[in-house]
């Protein structure tokens, strides 16, 4: 069961941040192109992982996922990529099969492989990203148990360990950066997006004395909720470019696939101003035309600009990394011990509907002239007993193989 689970990792360690931004998908291109590629490759199960900083594409199937399949993968999620790209991304991606698949995952959820340690983001992630896969039909038992193994075992490393203590996030580290710039307090602020990752953000800013804000997005409603939170003015995103009261920092995430800040759009947000201009894009791919910055007189704040900063805090919780790979272990342990189970359940799955189908014959068939002949109260009785025959006959079968197994 757990030899045909495969996973592919994009991550910050070995490929560009803009890179993996080649592979994102926004949530109505993820219903319509992952059910494709399942369907299309004969994958048993698949599951797609996004966030600032890595894809995860975790595959339930006989096939091995060589370069050459993924390459075709990659070309279904993203059929704009070049040849070059997509090499370029396959000979940096991590492969992992079986027990090691199972094993980076619980490493991905307790944020031990994160560009940030400690951030437990990841874990609403990895549960938001299954339960997404789940609704379009595209997993299965295998991935069901290994994502709800992967939320226990994290849950319980942040639990018992100190990994996670006084927390920081590709948000703070972003909020640090800019504080260390010594913006005023006054500073025009304009949110482009008001996701969770803007939000988190919006509210830094404002528990440190911000207050002119400015939210622009899609969906107008959330802007608008955003906006009342930070007591500033909400407009649509189709707005942005009619925008003419100017800026000194404008913070940028949304699920948009190409540059939301382009060339034009910027010009007409500067509405004619020359001063210094802070953008904080922490979207993956990029929201902001990256050419901006050698054209106008910028200052960026991007997630693979975190970098540094991210590996300090890495050495901070160093110590804390052995615990979390101690817990690790023990829930793979108990993770071959579920799958030795479940594998028995699959396999003894036929057992209940057969001892039904003898039930019936019996009933219907074999004793029918004799049960015909009993009365009313008789044949309910008989029922009874049957039923309770067959109920504890299946869990004491069930029992018995389990218990074989394990100790085998």
């Amino acid at each position: 069961m757990v030899k045909k689970l495969q996973i592919v990792a994009f991550t910050h360690k070995q490929t560009e941040i803009e890179k993996i931004g080649f592979l994102h998908l926004s949530e109505e291109s993820q219903s319509e192109i992952l059910p494709v590629i399942k369907d299309k490759f004969g994958f048993n199960e698949f599951m797609f992982l996004s966030t600032c900083n890595r894809v995860e594409l975790i595959f339930n199937t006989a096939k091995n996922i060589d370069a050459l399949l993924l390459s075709q993968v990659l070309l279904e999620i993203n059929p704009t990529l070049t040849l070059g790209d997509v090499s370029v991304l396959a000979e940096n991606a991590s492969f992992f099969k079986g027990i090691e698949a199972v094993e980076h995952m619980y490493h991905v959820a307790s944020s031990l492989d994160s560009l940030v340690i400690g951030e437990r983001e990841i874990i609403t992630q990895v549960r938001k990203s299954y339960e997404t896969c789940y609704k379009m039909g595209i997993t299965g038992d295998l991935i069901r148990l290994v994502i709800k193994q992967t939320i226990e075992t994290a849950k319980d490393v942040y639990t018992r360990t100190g990994i996670a203590k006084n927390p920081v996030s590709v948000v703070s580290l972003a909020y640090r950066e800019l504080r260390d710039l010594n913006i005023k307090n006054d500073a025009r602020i304009l949110i482009v997006g008001a996701g969770e990752t803007n939000t988190n953000l919006a509210k830094y800013l404002q528990k440190h004395k911000f207050a002119n804000f400015v939210v622009f997005n899609r969906t107008e409603s959330k802007a608008q909720k955003l906006a009342t939170e930070l007591k500033g003015k909400a407009f649509q995103l189709n707005e942005l470019g009619k925008y003419k009261e100017g800026f000194d920092v404008l913070i940028t995430c949304t699920s948009s696939e190409t540059p939301i800040i382009t060339k034009d759009i910027y010009t007409s947000l500067l509405n004619g101003e020359r001063g210094k201009k802070v953008i904080i894009d922490l979207a993956v791919p990029n929201d902001i035309d990256r050419n901006l910055v050698h054209e106008f007189d910028i200052k960026l704040i991007a997630v693979e600009s975190l970098k540094e900063q991210a590996q300090q805090n890495m050495v901070k919780r160093g110590h804390e990394l052995e615990a979390c790979q101690k817990i690790i272990e023990m829930h793979i342990g108990e993770f071959k011990s579920i799958v030795k189970e479940r594998n028995v359940e699959l396999a003894f799955g036929e057992i209940p509907r057969k001892v039904k189908e003898i039930k019936e014959l019996a009933l219907n068939e074999v004793f029918a002239k004799d049960i015909n002949g009993l009365d009313t109260q008789s044949k309910e009785v008989l029922d009874k007993v049957l039923a309770y025959m067959e109920k504890k006959y299946n869990a004491v079968a069930m029992k018995t193989a389990k218990e074989a197994l394990l100790k085998s």
